[in-house]
């Protein structure tokens, strides 16, 4: 698991993606076993969690690793992009584009099986995101376990700046969103893509963090999962998503310098 870690660690550094690390596991946990320690390498650095992404929430996505269930990795400080600010070339490896629901938590959510009353009750408001996630391993040539270990490939997230409580964003589960680049539709989606609802994917989490001894507490931002194809992005691109009963959320990425 160290040298998966080490190999891990040495792509986020210089910039550079390496060969996938499934060799070096044999399981999930020992997945996830990578993941801790990098978010403890990082925190080690100065790094400050702000929440956590769920990942995998497509059911073709999941098809395609062949696996049934969702990931989840970590969120920092470091990878929150203020909406307006441009994102820099190479600050994501592979970098590609995706339209989620976040929800910003009120409360702490620390029960081994929550209800969905508990979760709504937990949640202070959602706003409209788009995540840039972006893999470590050369090629985006992925298995589940290497993706967990690589921090369920999360990189840079940008938030909408108007908070919408969740009671008056009506039935996420129904909530259409648009993805445009350079106004041009690249990707469509509704809430229903994200595991079947977007609350049902944060239960999951908040059930699953709270098993591992790492329950999702009050301020935690949770990014949902993808509600529509996800995007390769290129320097100077610039999206904006649109989701029904949220508004929208914009996100730029610099121009390759010569």
């Amino acid at each position: 698991m160290t040298e998966a870690a080490d190999r891990l660690a040495r792509a986020h550094a210089s910039g550079e993606p390496v060969e996938p690390v499934r060799e070096l596991l044999t399981d999930v946990d020992q997945a996830y076993a990578v993941q801790r320690e990098l978010a403890r390498r990082w925190t080690g650095e100065g790094a400050r969690r702000t929440g956590r992404k769920i990942g995998l929430t497509s059911p073709s996505v999941q098809r395609q690793l062949g696996v049934d269930t969702p990931d989840f990795g970590a969120l920092f400080a470091g990878m929150a992009v203020p909406e307006g600010a441009e994102i820099p070339v190479g600050a994501v490896l592979q970098p590609r584009v995706e339209a989620e629901i976040a929800l910003v938590l009120d409360a702490d959510l620390t029960q081994e099986r929550h209800t969905i009353t508990e979760l709504i009750g937990a949640c202070g408001y959602a706003l409209p995101a788009i995540e840039i996630v972006g893999s470590r391993i050369r090629d985006w040539d992925i298995s589940l376990l290497d993706t967990v270990a690589d921090n369920a490939s999360a990189g840079r997230y940008v938030l909408g700046g108007t908070p919408v409580p969740l009671p008056a964003a009506g039935d996420l589960r129904l909530a259409g969103m648009v993805l445009e680049r350079r106004g041009e539709p690249v990707s469509t989606g509704a809430g229903a893509a994200c595991l079947g609802h977007p609350l049902r994917a944060a239960l999951w989490l908040a059930d699953t963090l709270a098993r591992y001894g790492e329950p999702l507490r009050a301020g935690d931002t949770i990014l949902t999962g993808a509600l529509g194809p996800v995007v390769a992005a290129e320097p100077g691109d610039v999206f904006e998503a649109r989701i029904e009963g949220l508004g929208g959320v914009r996100a730029a990425f610099a121009k390759e310098t010569v």
